[in-house]
């Protein structure tokens, strides 16, 4: 049984994160039908990081989200918990560390940008993730979370929804290592905050300047943070 539940046991979904690894990246693409690609853009020109920043990828995965903010110049790294998922992208050249997003193995005020891209959803308590990223991130320092959301229209999140929960896992069993584990990335999806919610969280945990922009309708938005 590799799939988690809402409970977000930590072992739990790292052993699922562990056994979707292989394909992970693939299944990705064709779930998004080719946004992904997209998203990652947004979020390394949303954080505005240059030569001689260095940036923390948390809930990295297979590193392609840190590939793709190190085209910045940017240095970067690569955490996440999910020892599977480091481990499948291990031929990609950023380094690497595991890392649980409630107890970050970081010095305070170690990083000038830090962000995770569909990877807050999935902590058990992600409010005290986003506060252990303020505590790493130094003063002046940024944060931009890009995670699924809600669509801005209602007849096309009526769409979104249905697509969720019966052609997305239908997708994953031809695409997936174990598609049993996207009925939980359906499930999470759907009781997740929306843009306003999420906003007022991150300001919670000790951001400032909150924001977001919505992409592709609202399935996801990007929300960036200043830490005073």
């Amino acid at each position: 049984m590799s799939r988690a539940t809402l409970a977000k046991d930590p072992h739990e979904v790292a052993s699922m994160f562990d056994a979707v690894a292989r394909r992970y990246d693939l299944t990705n693409t064709v779930l998004s039908a080719g946004q992904d690609r997209y998203w990652r853009r947004a979020t390394r020109a949303a954080l505005q990081i240059g030569p001689g920043d260095r940036v923390l990828d948390l809930a990295a995965g297979t590193a392609v989200s840190t590939v793709e903010l190190a085209r910045s110049g940017a240095w970067c790294v690569a955490a996440d918990f999910s020892v599977g998922m480091l481990s499948a992208g291990a031929h990609r050249p950023v380094p690497k560390v595991g890392a649980d997003a409630t107890a970050l193995p970081f010095a305070d005020e170690s990083f000038d940008a830090v962000t995770i891209s569909f990877g807050l959803r999935n902590v058990v308590d992600h409010v005290a993730g986003l506060r252990e990223m303020a505590r790493v991130t130094r003063p002046g320092g940024r944060l931009v979370v890009c995670e699924f959301s809600t669509p801005t229209l209602p007849v096309f999140s009526t769409v979104y929804k249905e697509y969720l929960m019966r052609a997305l896992p239908a997708i994953a069993t031809a695409v997936s290592s174990d598609p049993d584990a996207y009925v939980y990335l359906a499930e999470s999806i759907r009781a997740w905050p929306d843009q306003a919610a999420l906003a007022r969280q991150i300001a919670e945990a000790g951001w400032s300047r909150v924001r977001w922009r919505n992409l592709t309708g609202g399935i996801v938005a990007l929300h960036s943070a200043r830490k005073d």
